[in-house]
């Protein structure tokens, strides 16, 4: 017996929308993650793009617990000596509520091509708004 394996153009996609209202920053990440990998899909494949587009609103009102908005500090490096920046959640949050879900679904995802070919599929929007209407993506909800 053969292995089957789905070809690209074979997987069909069908559009989700996440509303992170009230959502702990972590859980939407998890979820937003295996819907992008497909890992859901009885043809699921690890090395194929096999997952849903998703899109995120509401990311100015998700929620972290404990003390993560005071404590919790995202680091990067300019590459010169001495260059390096820290900002913690709660600023990081108040100037681009979008940024902190969009570093930690990046995160659950490959470090390779085929993670940043999933990581141009999901859009964030801060408020409810949102311009995929025309995609009629299925609502999903995080249990």
């Amino acid at each position: 017996m053969k292995t089957f394996v789905p070809t690209e153009g074979a997987i069909k996609k069908q559009w989700h929308i996440i509303d992170a209202e009230g959502q702990v920053l972590g859980r939407v990440a998890a979820e937003a993650a295996k819907l992008l990998r497909g890992k859901y899909k009885p043809e699921y494949t690890p090395f194929l793009d096999c997952g849903d587009p998703v899109i995120i609103i509401n990311a100015a009102k998700i929620k972290v617990t404990g003390t993560k908005m005071e404590q919790k500090a995202y680091y990067r490096h300019s590459g010169y000596p001495g260059g390096l920046k820290e900002i913690r959640l709660g600023t990081m949050m108040r100037k681009h509520p979008t940024r902190a879900l969009e570093l930690a679904i990046k995160g659950m995802l490959p470090g390779n091509r085929l993670g940043r070919k999933l990581a141009r599929q999901f859009r964030i929007y801060a408020d409810g708004n949102h311009p995929h209407e025309a995609q009629n993506p299925v609502p999903f909800e995080i249990k």
